[in-house]
């Protein structure tokens, strides 16, 4: 998988870094497991606004993702790599061996025709999911859960990898792709592998119309703005409008808003890089 630089032939090509999905098997979906996203533009039940900038938009079909990974001991063989247009990883298409069907995020290195399986027994190969207590001391994972059975939760972008580095009574310690050290129970699924389509980092829109097929409308600057529409509006000329902050007044840039109380401060060894 990598990325392609188009030709400049129209202002819009000029800088676009485009991705080639060389690596994607399939054009269409299994049509039993997709499901229509019906869009919202922003507006709540009431018809009002809740979300501003969202609108537009190319239809899309979400995928069914299986991140529980619970059909234990029952080989899957993976029928193809798809794009999904809500996501930034491919994902696979598992054909079980008792006609189940389901997709899961591909990780990188697999093919169509190879078989995963998901266990406590099994050996520690890319695709299968194995508890974190099972899992060798230094092995690369994704799709991890943070409780048992609730399916996983952290490592699911694309190009994104934890690594067990240690592992004492219940608890597994991880490091996370943002520096952060923290410990998860030995009895929480996770999937050996890093996410596929690790060059998504490297792709350019191009062009503003690119994000409105996207569903993503242009979004106004706040210091543009007059008093009454946000707090860092008004003043003359380019005035800045004081300390950055949200449009209900919470300060940004530096402010912590984590909660000194965190239910998981407890699980943090070593806090994210700032």
């Amino acid at each position: 998988m990598a990325v392609r630089k188009l030709k400049p032939m129209t202002a819009g090509s000029r800088h676009r870094m485009a991705p080639s999905f060389d690596d994607l098997t399939a054009s269409r979906p299994e049509k039993s497991l997709v499901s229509i996203i019906k869009k919202s533009g922003g507006r709540n039940s009431k018809g009002r606004m809740t979300m501003r900038y969202i609108g537009g938009g190319h239809k899309q079909k979400l995928r069914t993702i299986d991140f529980k990974r619970n059909k234990f001991d029952i080989p899957a063989t993976v029928k193809s790599i798809e794009y999904d247009p809500t996501r930034t990883a491919r994902v696979a298409l598992l054909y079980y061996a008792d006609g189940f069907k389901t997709y899961i995020l591909a990780p990188q290195g697999l093919k169509a025709g190879q078989t995963v399986v998901s266990g406590e027994s099994v050996p520690p190969e890319v695709g299968n999911a194995l508890p974190l207590g099972k899992i060798p001391v230094g092995t690369i994972i994704h799709n991890v859960e943070l409780k048992p059975g609730k399916g996983a939760s952290i490592g699911r972008s694309a190009g994104v990898f934890i690594q067990l580095v240690a592992r004492e009574g219940a608890y597994a310690t991880l490091k996370m792709p943002s520096g952060e050290m923290r410990n998860v129970l030995t009895t929480c699924m996770a999937t050996i592998g890093a996410v596929s389509n690790p060059e998504h980092m490297n792709e350019s829109q191009g062009k503003a119309g690119r994000n409105r097929w996207r569903g993503i409308r242009p979004r106004t600057r706040p210091v543009v703005m007059n008093p009454v529409d946000h707090p860092m509006g008004g003043g003359e000329g380019r005035a800045t409008g004081g300390h950055p902050r949200s449009r209900n007044g919470l300060i940004s840039k530096g402010k912590k808003t984590r909660s000194p109380k965190k239910y998981s401060d407890r699980l943090i060894i070593v806090r994210r890089k700032k």
